[in-house]
């Protein structure tokens, strides 16, 4: 599925509404996110009949618009609503702070916009933040399960005790997500949290078809694709991909993307002797260096590697 990322519109003026487009002919479903650059109606009037749709949720601090929010998504047919949980606060993302922000806001902050109350002094991670609920806990679990049939999964899990707590809390399923990399410095990517959070749900009885485990960030291959799947992920979530391939080459740019991916996973598979998903098993990766796994000090491939360097005015 494509995952949700805010404000599509800084990759291409058709945003959100070129990616359910895209992925509608890729058939694969789309996670429509709470901070979009276009409306939900907007998004909502992009999809073709049949269309399946995900929606990612941030929790606002006034809960009425939330409640609000979730109403106009199952009224509208969405099928599952992923709850994020990974950013109380948003993370030190400095090359963003440095970049400013001087577009429009997300459509969920028109009040803000109009008030001129969204910061824009330290990038578009502040500017849409105002937003973001700090005090969400397991308190609120009962409370996001009445307001709506949609099945709920939370995204961002990255321990084995949060993933058995959604279970045992009654939720559809999680994410495993470190939040693209870009929240918390060193801390694991999803796939290398995937192993254990498989062994706690086995240990407690939770069965592949009443809890759903996904996996997003740092899929780039199809061979990353059959990793997930060979640990226990029943998908995988992809982010930065989609909005690259839409920045360069808009719509059709996504299509490609997603059947290069396609192409290279059966390439995988058939060299892996598996000749059907059900055949891909946790026999076909290794994954004894994972529990000492060291994650090193990240290089800044961006800055470093692809980006003129932000230089101080004095040394240009």
């Amino acid at each position: 599925y494509f995952t949700a990322t805010a404000l599509a519109k800084l990759a291409h003026k058709d945003g959100e509404v070129a990616i359910v487009r895209a992925a509608n002919k890729a058939g694969v479903p789309y996670m429509l996110p709470t901070l979009s650059s276009y409306t939900l109606d907007e998004m909502l009037a992009a999809r073709s009949p049949g269309q399946e749709l995900f929606a990612q949720l941030y929790v606002n601090p006034e809960r009425g618009r939330t409640e609000e929010y979730v109403r106009k998504l199952e009224a509208a047919g969405v099928k599952a609503l992923f709850v994020t949980v990974d950013a109380p606060q948003l993370g030190r993302r400095e090359k963003d702070m440095r970049n400013k922000f001087t577009q429009q806001g997300s459509d969920v902050q028109g009040g803000e916009e109009d008030d001129g109350e969204v910061d824009r002094s330290q990038g578009a991670t502040r500017a849409i933040s105002s937003y973001i609920d700090p005090g969400l806990c397991w308190d609120d679990v009962p409370w996001l399960k009445s307001l709506t049939k949609m099945k709920i999964l939370l995204k961002g899990v990255q321990c084995s005790e949060d993933a058995v707590a959604a279970y045992k809390a009654g939720l559809a399923g999680c994410v495993l997500s470190n939040h693209g990399g870009r929240q918390l410095d060193t801390c694991r990517s999803g796939i290398e949290v995937l192993p254990e959070v498989m062994d706690a749900l086995k240990a407690v009885g939770a069965k592949k078809e009443d809890f759903t485990v996904f996996v997003d960030g740092g899929i780039r291959r199809g061979a990353d694709i059959f990793k997930a799947v060979a640990l226990g992920a029943a998908g995988i979530g992809v982010g930065r991909p989609v909005l690259y391939s839409l920045a360069s080459y808009g719509e059709k740019g996504i299509v490609r993307m997603v059947r290069m991916l396609q192409d290279e996973l059966q390439m995988v598979m058939r060299l892996s002797g598996t000749p059907s998903v059900p055949h891909i098993t946790e026999q076909h990766v290794i994954t004894r260096n994972l529990a000492d796994h060291i994650v090193p000090l990240p290089s800044d491939h961006l800055t470093l590697g692809t980006y003129m360097p932000l230089m101080p005015a004095a040394r240009m």
